[in-house]
């Protein structure tokens, strides 16, 4: 029997039989989908996502429930629905194992069914990461939906697989991945966002277009003030900046969900800045510190010359009028530093480093120093200075 196998993935070893091993596959096929008027009782969108008719666990960030709470329980109740709404503070500083546990209780309390009662998650990217950690562990995996009501969670934490909470001074250490069954968007959510959680979530947005999508870096260019202005709900196209971003961000990580390859375009702008967040907290939101990361690494690209000292010019521009912040005191020696040697860990020996070529494109470095960071650091805070 050495070597042989039922057809089924299961190979056998030895005569009798000693060693097996075992070859199955996960399939995995979820959705994203912008639906508007997500809370009218009359789309059905809602509350029919993953999930026959039934009862229905709602996590919602408790600034969204100040905001939405009662038409979320208007909405399922029209719809015939029984709901519970557990309220949870969601931010960087409290996104931990107990803020899982939390749900857990929740979700334990109500009773979820194992398959047929998905948890809503509705809040930004922290709120729907907490979430989507406690329905991973939780009989090991319960589906949950997504319902990003912050920009940088609709572009960006809403569309993945990954999930996760801050261990220590770590960003996001402890994780898994756990796609949610469904993301809906709606983009209505965001006429109640300040300008600063716009511009936070511009960010991400901003990474999509310098690594891969030049138009869309033209369309910000021409149109970002409006779209903060507006909250993108006016006439300024701020839906097709949305898809391109989601777009964009789902055609990198469809083809390496598991993160097999280390090498990921999307990994721009998160090389120095979990480690800046995180040692700035509460002071930096997450789209900000990646916006620092991407402004050192463009003066980075510049001084190798993958990047023209016109387009540097433009970026840092772009960042400024976007209300981003392009200096900070940790963008210095010891933090970079340490922050490299993290990321290397995390990239598995390698820096696998994503860098912009001009406006639009990238490619990824292995031989960067701390002296020429320094330098490119030393260089930023000039420009900074200098700019209008």
């Amino acid at each position: 029997m050495a070597g042989k196998t039922n057809n089924h993935g299961l190979f056998t070893t030895g005569e009798p039989v000693s060693a097996w091993t075992v070859s199955t596959a996960l399939p995995v096929t979820y959705q994203v989908a912008f639906t508007p008027q997500l809370l009218n009782p009359g789309n059905p969108a809602l509350a029919s996502a993953g999930a026959t008719p039934g009862r229905r666990l709602v996590v919602v960030e408790e600034t969204v429930h100040a905001l939405y709470g009662d038409k979320i329980r208007a909405y399922f109740g029209t719809r015939g629905l029984a709901v519970e709404l557990g309220v949870l503070a969601a931010h960087e500083e409290v996104k931990t194992m107990e803020s899982v546990f939390r749900v857990a209780e929740w979700m334990d309390h109500f009773g979820v069914s194992r398959r047929a009662e998905p948890v809503i998650a509705m809040g930004g990217g922290v709120l729907m990461d907490v979430v989507g950690l406690a329905c991973s562990l939780y009989r090991r995996s319960t589906p949950f939906v997504r319902v990003p009501t912050t920009l940088i969670g609709l572009v960006d934490a809403g569309v993945g697989a990954k999930t996760g909470v801050n261990f220590g001074r770590h960003k996001n250490r402890l994780g898994t991945y756990h796609p949610a069954v469904a993301t809906l968007l709606d983009p209505a959510f965001l006429a109640t966002l300040d300008q600063r959680h716009l511009s936070n979530g511009l960010a991400e947005i901003l990474k999509v277009a310098l690594i891969k999508d030049r138009k869309l870096f033209e369309l910000l260019d021409r149109t970002g003030e409006a779209l903060i202005d507006q909250r993108f709900q006016g006439p300024t196209p701020g839906g097709e900046v949305l898809v391109r971003a989601v777009h964009g961000m789902l055609q990198e990580l469809q083809p390496n969900l598991w993160e097999h390859r280390l090498e990921r375009s999307m990994d721009y702008g998160h090389s120095f800045s979990p480690t800046v967040e995180m040692r700035a907290l509460p002071e930096l939101l997450h789209g900000e510190a990646v916006c620092l990361d991407m402004a050192l690494t463009t003066v980075l690209a510049q001084r190798r010359g993958l990047v023209e000292t016109a387009e540097r010019d433009r970026i840092l521009g772009l960042m400024r009028r976007l209300q981003l912040p392009v200096r900070h005191p940790l963008l210095e020696p010891e933090t970079l530093a340490d922050a490299l040697t993290d990321t290397i860990r995390h990239r598995d020996g390698r820096q696998r480093f994503p860098l912009p070529v001009g406006i639009g494109d990238g490619c990824f470095a292995d031989d960067l120093t701390a002296a020429e960071i320094g330098r490119a650091a030393t260089e930023l805070e000039e420009l900074a200075c200098v700019a209008p």
